[in-house]
């Protein structure tokens, strides 16, 4: 069995109030296990709350063993990291995997600027864990005890990671931060940087890229997937952002025919009711159309399968 839980699904900064109390307003973190084995995606601001939660409960089985897989490091999705209570713990293992994001710095000089006294008031040579670093690329991994990991480069302004965890049968899959792939050379014309060549390679290469994000998730039991944008807000003026729109996430989801897409990566300035009434419409729009099943990503929620 896969037991996913959220802790945290906002984009960009977090966003505590009244208005996000009910899908939540702390920043990317995902905890899935696989039987006893535990795996983190992203360490945004929500994992303060897992690591409680760890120390409540997996601490009495003896000594942790985790492994962090960090889709990109912006900051949103790191940020958390110095308040994840078991990176003090002595005896604890740590294994945090992600990829080369920025220039010559490597994986743990980027994560360990954050613990340097300009930031924060331990640094990372002070910490009681064993930390090791995986700088990663595409890849397929075997895991070890029947869990496969597959990695897919994503469309985003810096080197960011799609992940499947595959187990028992089962398959999960985080897209996100993901815009789809488009031509970046003019189509028109009368253009004066117009080039018919250029043009035709653009839109070939797009249309490769969006297929292999399409077979990266294909007949997945869960996809959880960048929705920060409407169709219309992400055409209006956010192109280029490296987010997607619901409808591209919920068309992509179909084509790709999978069972369930959990919408994720909230705007702050999305609030409950407007994001209740979102998972309203576009329910009603595909009801009927497609075995599909879409949810709106809740901090605090837990999905197996």
């Amino acid at each position: 069995m896969i037991k996913m839980s959220i802790w945290g699904d906002r984009g960009s900064i977090p966003c505590p109030g009244p208005d996000t109390v009910e899908y939540g307003g702390n920043t990317s973190c995902l905890e899935l296990r696989f039987g006893d084995r535990l795996v983190v995606v992203d360490a945004g601001s929500g994992i303060r709350q897992l690591g409680d939660h760890i120390m409540k409960t997996d601490i009495k089985r003896g000594p942790l063993d985790i492994d962090i897989f960090l889709t990109h490091t912006h900051w949103d999705h790191i940020m958390g990291f110095p308040m994840f209570t078991p990176i003090y713990v002595p005896g604890t293992k740590l294994r945090v995997h992600g990829p080369v994001t920025y220039e010559e710095d490597t994986l743990d000089k980027i994560i360990g600027n954050q613990l340097s006294y300009r930031y924060w008031p331990v640094r990372q040579s002070e910490l009681a864990a064993k930390i090791e670093y995986d700088q990663m690329k595409e890849a397929t991994l075997d895991m070890g005890n029947g869990l496969v990991l597959k990695t897919k480069y994503l469309n985003h302004p810096i080197l960011c990671l799609g992940y499947r965890f595959e187990f028992e049968g089962k398959s999960v899959v985080t897209i996100y931060d993901h815009e789809p792939f488009r031509n970046v050379f003019p189509t028109d014309p009368a253009d004066p940087d117009y080039d018919a060549d250029a043009a035709l390679e653009g839109e070939t290469a797009a249309r490769e890229e969006n297929e292999k994000i399409l077979r990266f998730m294909a007949g997945a039991d869960l996809v959880v997937h960048d929705t920060q944008y409407t169709a219309k807000e992400y055409n209006l003026n956010k192109i280029g952002w490296g987010h997607s729109s619901f409808e591209y996430a919920i068309n992509a989801a179909h084509k790709a025919k999978v069972k369930k897409l959990l919408m994720f990566h909230h705007d702050i300035n999305r609030t409950d009711a407007e994001l209740t009434e979102l998972e309203r419409k576009y329910r009603a729009d595909i009801g009927g159309k497609t075995s599909l099943e879409i949810q709106m990503a809740k901090e605090g929620s837990t999905h197996e399968l």
